[in-house]
């Protein structure tokens, strides 16, 4: 998960975790201990994510499994744990929101054009490439949510935004090429659903924006979650595309959900509302540090100098458009 995905809800978090330690005059060493956790659980949530991914790539590979068939179960799985959690948070706002046929409506358009996007996009960039290349790659969202702002706000980008840009499009030129421009690094296929899991990401950013401030975040997830995952497996039909699993597939699939999509999520979340937006932007780039790491270690896939630069450019790209 990545953080991106929140901002308006975010902001009214920051502003309401501010207003209510000014009322109890919170002292600086409480203040320096709150800020620390949260920074904490950021940076276990992105880290999570990014061992997500890897988890995701060795058991797409190792057992057949269809990313389709993956993105069905994460999701209607992981939907139960939001709505618990939404349940047990704020049930009027749940229970607001299910017998409402707007909000329904409303939160359906954000499950087809977000959710659905997002959740496939991303594991289709897995499965063409690895976990490190397609969460650099999904990072590229940054941009996408600046063009939106600028347009929205009808303004230039500032210097550093610019240059964060400019890194952009050198970091994935060199991700893309590995320095030589006669010849693709990633596969056509890999290049193409990276850019998707990166406007998919954007998306992500900006469209569940007025939907979370009206409901919360967890009961919009779970019912994102919930129809897309609905709408998913009468399309996809998940059944007749069941790989054979082991105990080890079982364990790993059971992570993926509790551990790299519920409990990431939540961790970053909850860093958010301790640390402030902005830090939890900048930490969260843990999440592809981590990806490559363990892509490395842990699956031997090799990177090349060029595109460890073109990872480093991309990344350096977050710190000053963030």
């Amino acid at each position: 998960m990545s953080e991106e995905e929140l901002a308006a809800d975010v902001r009214e978090a920051d502003a309401a975790s501010g207003r209510a330690r000014a009322d109890r005059g919170a002292a600086p060493a409480s203040e320096r201990s709150r800020v620390r956790r949260g920074m904490l659980f950021t940076v276990v949530g992105g880290a999570l994510w990014g061992l997500n991914g890897t988890a995701a790539k060795f058991l797409m590979d190792t057992y057949a499994i269809d990313p389709l068939w993956f993105a069905c179960l994460r999701e209607l799985t992981a939907c139960w744990l939001f709505l618990g959690m939404a349940w047990m948070r704020n049930r009027e706002k749940l229970v607001g929101a299910v017998t409402s046929p707007k909000a329904l409506v409303s939160i359906l358009g954000v499950s087809l054009s977000a959710i659905l996007f997002s959740q496939v996009a991303y594991l289709e960039a897995i499965d063409w490439t690895n976990s490190a290349t397609a969460t650099v790659l999904q990072s590229l969202s940054m941009v996408g949510v600046l063009c939106y702002v600028c347009v929205k706000m009808r303004r230039l980008p500032k210097r550093r935004e610019a240059l964060g840009v400019v890194m952009a499009l050198v970091g994935t030129y060199l991700v893309a090429t590995g320095g030589n421009p006669g010849s693709l690094s990633l596969p056509l296929g890999g290049l193409a659903w990276g850019g998707l899991c990166a406007a998919a990401a954007a998306c992500l950013a900006i469209l569940p924006a007025k939907q979370m401030k009206a409901w919360g975040n967890f009961v919009v997830n779970g019912l994102a979650f919930l129809m897309s995952g609905t709408i998913l497996a009468v399309v996809y039909q998940p059944w007749a595309h069941m790989p054979q699993l082991d105990a080890l597939a079982v364990v790993l699939l059971a992570a993926c959900v509790v551990l790299g999509t519920f409990g990431a999520y939540g961790l970053y979340l909850e860093g958010v509302k301790e640390a402030g937006s902005l830090r939890a932007s900048l930490l969260s780039t843990v999440e592809p540090l981590t990806a490559t790491v363990a892509t490395v270690l842990l699956l031997g896939t090799p990177f090349s100098p060029a595109e460890l630069v073109g990872f480093a450019l991309i990344l350096g790209m977050v710190y000053l458009t963030a």
